[in-house]
């Protein structure tokens, strides 16, 4: 048997070597599909990562949780969102920054990949705010009698809240999680892998607070609904305050994920690709 097929049938994770060959080859499929499939895709990542936002509220609706508690069982909840995207399929626009080790090696360029987050952002955000609409027709935010609504918009209230260099930083630091759970997924064999290796960086970056722009793409406009529809203390979530969150989180986010990726292709990569 060839060593190619033998990598295929192998029980064994890939190593991290071999994961970072399989991010490039995954990023040289992302700029092949058609715009308006990788839109589609996006709309899924998006509504995927609002499922696990409203599940991670729903929780935050008991105010008598101890603090600790209250961030670890919530960021496991979280947890369904990139679940559901890694073991479903979709495109999710954090975990599309890994592309830039098939930019390094120079196997994709800097338009293609462009291209491909502008669409990603854009369907992440639009599948978001369908799932916004879905989950507040649902009446989910009645639920623990308008206790999950309150949560809703507190958490939105604290991301407006928080100064642009705080903003960015907990961008940055989110998406170094994000993109860890993402490498262990590619490296996975089995649905059981992917999710088991999700938990730990995924409810971690919940449970600290760090920003994440598809996530903020669902907390945000949910907040900014209900805390205009009277919940919570009047104007606690403006729409400015929701763009400047977005815009700031995303650049962070970007660079977080440009970490991880470049710091394994340098170990893995540059001297080949130099070669």
């Amino acid at each position: 048997m060839a060593a190619d097929d033998l990598k295929l049938v192998k029980p064994d994770a890939l190593s991290p070597a071999e994961i970072t060959d399989k991010a490039e080859t995954v990023a040289l499929g992302k700029v092949a599909m058609k715009p308006a499939k990788c839109f589609v895709s996006a709309m899924l990542a998006g509504a995927f990562i609002a499922f696990g936002g409203m599940y991670f509220c729903i929780f935050l609706g008991d105010p008598t949780m101890p603090f600790a508690a209250q961030r670890m069982v919530g960021g496991i909840c979280f947890c369904l969102g990139l679940v559901l995207v890694l073991c479903c399929g979709s495109e999710l626009f954090t975990g599309n920054s890994l592309m830039l080790t098939a930019k390094a090696s120079k196997r994709i360029g800097w338009g293609d990949m462009s291209k491909n987050w502008a669409i990603v952002w854009l369907g992440n955000l639009a599948g978001a705010l369908l799932a916004v609409s879905l989950i507040y027709l649902a009446g989910v935010w009645k639920l623990n009698a308008g206790g999950v609504g309150e949560a809703m918009v507190a958490v939105a209230a604290g991301k407006v809240a928080l100064t642009p260099e705080a903003i960015f930083f907990k961008g940055i630091m989110c998406n170094i999680f994000v993109c860890l759970a993402v490498w262990i997924g590619f490296g996975a064999r089995t649905t059981v892998d992917k999710v088991i290796g999700i938990i730990l960086p995924i409810s971690a970056f919940v449970a600290a607070g760090f920003e994440h722009c598809v996530a903020n793409m669902f907390f945000l406009p949910m907040g900014l609904l209900l805390n205009t529809l009277g919940v919570g203390a009047a104007g606690a979530v403006s729409v400015s305050g929701l763009a400047v969150n977005l815009a700031i989180a995303t650049a962070g986010n970007v660079v977080g994920g440009a970490l991880v990726g470049m710091a394994y292709w340098f170990i893995y990569k540059h001297g080949k690709a130099k070669a």
